[in-house]
């Protein structure tokens, strides 16, 4: 298997739904390709947001107006020849009832705090297994050809070496279901990681701090591109940062 071969099933190897040939086959690919290796995390992540996201329990009145219905269907008098037929009605008010709770009652997870979650864990993944960069280079004219060819667009790489925070590479990463690019910059002994994408339909936006897991996250859109900066350099300084790099 190739690579396009493994993204197009990483989903199902996600959710153990391949068979055992395929199985051990992306395994062996993932223990060998560091880029697929990185999106197979990046959807366990993902998994992992969701599955906390969607923890939901039914309120008290939607239950007992449930068991409201269903007492009042069973209550009303039916000809013994056609008894099937309240089975029946309960059976199709109670699949009524799961279907409203199910899809108006469930709660909406924001997709940027799920891209937020995967956004760190990229961080993290990156300090942790020794992979900051593909392209080690304090050379903004280095760092951006190298992602001629590799991606469908062009980041912005800019020298902020005079402001304090010092660009030392850059490398691939996988984010929102695509490729993107991370540039790495250094401020004393902290790492920045500000990933740059496409973001199809999304308007210039001011910057929104956040934090998560103990990282500082400064996020804005600008230009058709969607910028996420994250370190455990304080928030002011992190702010500081993106307003040199928008300058």
């Amino acid at each position: 298997m190739n690579c396009q071969d493994i993204r197009e099933l990483i989903d199902s190897y996600a959710d153990g739904e391949l068979d055992l040939v395929n199985h051990l086959e992306i395994e062996k690919h993932l223990a060998d390709c560091d880029a697929c290796d990185a999106a197979y995390k990046n959807r366990q992540a993902l998994n992992r947001a969701f599955d906390e996201s969607f923890k939901f329990s039914a309120p008290a009145s939607l239950r007992k107006s449930i068991q409201k219905e269903l007492r009042e269907i069973s209550s009303e008098p039916r000809p013994k020849r056609i008894w099937h037929w309240g089975w029946l009605a309960t059976a199709t008010a109670v699949a009524a009832v799961l279907v409203v709770t199910l899809f108006v009652f469930r709660p909406t997870v924001p997709s940027d705090d799920v891209l937020a979650t995967e956004i760190v864990s990229n961080h993290v993944r990156s300090l942790m297994a020794n992979h900051l960069m593909d392209v080690p280079s304090t050379d903004q004219h280095t760092v951006k050809p190298w992602f001629d060819g590799k991606l469908d667009f062009s980041p912005p790489v800019i020298d902020l070496t005079s402001q304090g925070f010092t660009l030392i590479g850059g490398r691939l990463d996988y984010a929102g279901n695509r490729p993107v690019a991370a540039l790495v910059y250094q401020r004393r002994q902290h790492y920045i990681n500000l990933f740059v994408f496409p973001s199809k339909g999304a308007s210039d936006s001011s910057e929104k701090v956040s934090a998560k897991q103990g990282y500082n996250i400064v996020q804005w859109n600008r230009g058709g591109m969607s910028f996420w900066a994250v370190s455990d350099l304080n928030a002011a300084e992190l702010q500081e940062f993106v307003a040199d790099y928008q300058k």
